[in-house]
């Protein structure tokens, strides 16, 4: 795991020693992604710099060095991530007369692509990775993010200069740079909490897709080329649907689960995982447990708050499994000391709530380990996420009525405040009341008007639907739907996690492992997003999904061969923060501070009104309004970090 940046000097005319330099002030803004070295190559000739720092994983040796030269000279490449069946590509590469010196996967990689050249080579990769290869013959650069879009990749051009880097703060830092402030994007970062891809914060700065190569050639010409496509194999899952029984996919699932967990446990440094309790981290663990000769090393996270606690589950399967724990509990104490630091992970805003505990659980992690595997990606691939299923719930009652009397009921249901919704549903078993339920049903009411299923999943992944009337801008940065889309993947379900994996999870999720980790020096692998188990899992009918009222049903079965049902059968808790709690408390001065009427009036970007309702609402009691004063303040918190106008 590493950091990668460099640039393409289109017109050849920076000096070979100013070029270094420049190269120098990118790779020392990552410098913490990769702290066991640096390397440079630059050629004054064409105006290419590619910058490299490494967080040595396997050859910690010399030879796994970078940028590196394939054999024949021709490529050269700067690489973030890991190809895990290197091993077997390059027995394949020696049988067609490859010669290695070292034991690196970059150095398989360079062979692949001059073997059978860039896309062939990305199709018979398996990994996580971003990297960029400069083609000396064709005078080519060519920027390429793996298929699941777990590793990052920016890229712009400013004047003559194309400039790419793991992280913006490493464009940042060259002279070329010219960051203008997208309104646009700012708008959806209030709607999603996290920016859509390809955009960015600032206006025609991009995010390689995932599953993309962009090619640059040296008269400024750029060429989209996709190696994998994430809707192509949607729609060949819904194609061909597992026809099998109970038993059998349950075996299917374990063997593809347990090559991927063992493919990510190869490390020549110390090894863990993250350990919530909840399925997907304590599956990943116990598939590690099993394939070691020794007790696993476990990490988890607790909150003083009781019901954002997950803390007793991981310790109770961690215990079962006999893995080797390390837990920490978080107090509103620790959050205003970490959570001033959150710009200087994230360069541009980011407002997961989850960044500060997956921050403070890398970190005490590091402590012990250098590589870590996590179980993101379980809600998506096996449906875990419960608004999939009220999305489905709401569409079935709300498609059959005509669309204005479900706009007077929306009207109706929204004129009844937030907190009498949720004195009402104080009335429910604790086991069956939501979190925040006004807040939710207000959100539900505004959504009657929708005209497809499809819209519906669209507008309840929204965090904060109404952000344009914050920012006063025409339309913020949303992804869309694909209309064609129900021709070929006729099941709703899995149309919805489609998309999540499509945006919610290279944008969020991905995003807040990567940039949490790197922070602090860890690699964290992903052994649920490898791109094999994403075809099994959307070839899954729904019986394999949800059965008995339960989600996940194939990954629950899998985990229950190694766990008692008791240990992990509760309802979904997820990575919750109690931020509502924390803006009234312990971070309401830093926030008042952020949010003050004068500073959002002066800088322009925000409808002071507005933000000042949203506060008061907020501090009264009268609604729960912490997802987009959470937004709002990791905006403010951004923008006063690298002071941009």
């Amino acid at each position: 795991m590493c950091g990668i940046a460099g640039f393409f000097d289109l017109a050849a005319k920076t000096r070979g020693e100013d070029l270094s330099s420049q190269l120098l002030a990118m790779t020392d803004a990552i410098a913490h992604r990769g702290p066991d070295g640096s390397g440079a190559f630059v050629d004054p000739e064409a105006g290419i710099g590619l910058g490299h720092r490494r967080l040595a994983i396997i050859d910690v040796s010399e030879a796994g060095h970078q940028p590196m030269h394939s054999a024949d000279g021709r490529f050269v490449i700067t690489f973030n991530g890991e190809v895990y069946n290197f091993a077997e590509i390059r027995r394949d590469l020696q049988a067609a007369g490859h010669a290695f010196r070292g034991g690196s996967d970059t150095e398989v990689m360079l062979a692949a692509i001059r073997e059978w050249g860039i896309c062939p080579a990305l199709e018979r990769f398996v990994g996580m990775f971003a990297f960029a290869l400069w083609d000396r013959h064709a005078r080519m650069l060519s920027l390429v993010r793996d298929r699941m879009g777990v590793k990052p990749l920016y890229w712009t051009r400013c004047g003559d200069t194309v400039l790419f880097g793991s992280e913006l703060k490493a464009l940042m830092r060259h002279p070329a740079w010219r960051g203008e402030l997208d309104r646009r994007s700012v708008a959806g970062f209030l709607r999603y909490s996290y920016i859509p891809a390809p955009s960015t914060v600032f206006r025609d700065v991009e995010q390689v897709e995932p599953g993309m190569v962009v090619h640059v050639a040296n008269d400024g010409a750029v060429r989209r080329e996709r190696y994998w496509d994430l809707r192509k194999v949607a729609a060949e899952a819904a194609a061909n649907p597992l026809e099998t029984g109970d038993g059998e996919a349950v075996d299917r699932l374990e063997a593809i689960l347990r090559a991927s967990v063992s493919a990510r446990m190869v490390s020549d440094v110390p090894l863990g995982a993250f350990l919530s309790g909840g399925i997907d981290s304590s599956v990943v663990v116990a598939l590690m447990q099993a394939m070691s000769d020794r007790p696993v090393r476990t990490f988890s996270i607790g909150f003083e708050e009781k019901e954002f606690d997950e803390a007793p589950a991981a310790k109770a399967v961690a215990r079962h499994l006999g893995t080797d724990h390390t837990e920490l509990y978080l107090s509103g104490r620790d959050a205003l000391d970490a959570v001033t630091q959150i710009p200087d992970w994230f360069d541009e805003p980011f407002a997961d709530p989850s960044q500060l505990p997956t921050y403070l659980v890398a970190r005490m992690a590091r402590q012990h380990v250098t590589v870590a595997l996590s179980g993101d990606g379980g809600d998506e691939l096996f449906g875990g996420y419960p608004r999939y299923f009220m999305t489905e719930a709401i569409w079935r009652r709300l498609g059959q009525g005509p669309k204005p009397l479900r706009r007077l009921a929306g009207g109706l249901v929204t004129a009844v405040p937030e907190p009498w919704l949720d004195r009402i549903a104080g009335l429910l078993p604790r086991s069956r009341r939501p979190l925040s339920p006004g807040r939710k049903l207000h959100r539900a009411a505004a959504l009657f008007a929708v005209s497809s299923a499809d819209e519906l999943h669209r507008r309840i992944s929204e965090v904060w639907p109404s952000a344009d009337r914050l920012v006063g801008c025409e339309d913020g940065r949303t992804f869309s739907t694909d209309p064609s889309l129900a021709g070929d993947v006729d099941s709703f379900l899995t149309r919805m996690r489609y998309y999540d994996m499509r945006t919610y999870l290279p944008d969020d999720i991905m995003v807040k492992v990567d940039r949490t980790s790197m922070a602090v020096s860890l690699e964290a692998r992903e052994p649920l997003l490898d791109h094999r188990l994403v075809a099994f899992a959307l070839s899954l009918p729904r019986r394999f999904v949800m059965r008995d009222g339960q989600t996940k049903w194939l990954l629950r079965q899998v985990l229950e061969r190694h766990v008692p049902r008791a240990l992990f059968d509760r309802p979904k808790m997820g990575f919750s923060v109690p931020t509502a709690a924390w803006i009234r408390g312990p971070l309401r001065g830093w926030a008042e501070e952020l949010l003050a009427p004068s500073r959002i009036r002066d800088e322009g970007m925000f409808d002071p009104d507005e933000v000042a309702r949203l506060w008061g609402e907020h501090q009264a009691g009268r609604a729960n309004r912490e997802t987009i004063l959470w937004n709002l303040m990791m905006f403010q918190a951004w923008r006063e970090r690298y002071d941009v106008r």
